[in-house]
């Protein structure tokens, strides 16, 4: 396939209706807005989830929840992707984003314990779930809180 040889699905690129161009074209002078009223007027209209003064449901409805603003947001890694570093070595946040293992840090790394690991390796992170923990150690490896 060439550049040239490209095109777009048949009936998927469609002219959009030009209103308010004479008589003739069935769509002349009030455009399509009929008579005067709110919606013929420039800018006319109301704002999404208007309900013409009745009280809105999104306030009819109950609230509920809880945002914890202060919650701490961790980036979380399975033991398997531990796999890819060589034995011996200490692996810490800087490392991983490094490597590309994870994008950024955020509030910190979390390592889980899905999968296996197969190297002796020196693992920093914020937090450890117990089977992570027991796997790293008994790969012969050790676990460093930061």
């Amino acid at each position: 396939m060439k550049l040239h040889e490209l095109a777009p699905a048949p009936g998927s690129k469609k002219k959009s209706t030009r209103v308010g161009r004479g008589l003739g074209s069935g769509l002349g002078k009030t455009a399509g807005k009929g008579h005067k009223g709110q919606n013929a007027r420039s800018g006319g209209g109301v704002r999404p989830g208007f309900e013409g003064g009745q009280m809105p449901i999104y306030r009819r409805l109950p609230k509920r929840g809880f945002y914890n603003k202060f919650a701490k947001e961790y980036t979380e890694i399975n033991v398997q992707v531990l796999n890819r570093f060589d034995n011996g070595t200490v692996v810490d946040p800087v490392l991983l984003v490094e490597t590309g293992v994870i994008k950024n840090v955020r509030d910190g790394i979390r390592v889980l314990g899905c999968g296996e690991l197969e190297k002796s390796l020196t693992v920093k992170a914020n937090g450890f779930s117990k089977s992570a923990a027991e796997k790293i150690e008994a790969a012969g490896g050790k676990v460093e809180v930061i």
